[in-house]
């Protein structure tokens, strides 16, 4: 199952202090993710980290835009049997996005 989403990390980050809002930005995504796919096991795209840390540790990018991927664990031992992947998905503008389901490769 993969889907893109926007997520509004402006609203999120209200009365964070400046020093955390990054580092805050990321286990918001981590949460948002966990949520709408319904799996403990998050891994975030590198992309994704240099996109919000991209304008330093305070002015964290208003919209992001991601793809979240359920995926199989390969390791046959792990605790969970998926595992969601987020990446970024580079937009010009985040006029009138829906959240879209993408078809699998």
């Amino acid at each position: 199952v993969t889907r893109d989403y926007t997520i509004h990390l402006h609203k999120l980050l209200q009365k964070i202090q400046f020093k955390k809002r990054a580092s805050r930005a990321i286990r918001e995504i981590r949460k948002f993710a966990a949520r709408a796919m319904t799996s403990k096991d998050i891994r975030i795209d590198t992309k994704l980290n240099k996109f919000v840390w991209s304008n330093g540790i305070r002015n964290v990018p208003t919209r992001v835009r991601v793809r979240l991927s359920r995926k199989r664990n390969e390791d046959e031992e792990a605790k969970e049997k998926m595992f969601t992947l987020v990446q970024h998905v580079p937009v010009e503008s985040f006029k009138n996005l829906q959240t879209e389901t993408v078809k699998d490769e």
